[in-house]
């Protein structure tokens, strides 16, 4: 017989420190980083509309 030890289990990994906002209703962290995320596509995508039709929105959409 044998009087080694069994092996123990290695840690479980560590969560990370930040913590991340989770959905609600209302004005939220989770609410503005949505928004904050939705602008920036936004912004990009007039960027990408402005250098393919050599247009700013503004003529796109006919207002000037």
């Amino acid at each position: 017989m044998s009087s080694e030890t069994p092996p123990t289990p290695a840690t479980p990994p560590v969560e990370p420190a930040y913590n991340q906002p989770e959905p609600a209703f209302g004005w939220t962290a989770y609410a503005e980083q949505i928004n904050g995320r939705f602008a920036m596509i936004g912004f990009v995508a007039l960027l990408i509309l402005e250098f393919f039709t050599g247009q700013d929105f503004f003529s796109w959409l006919g207002l000037r």
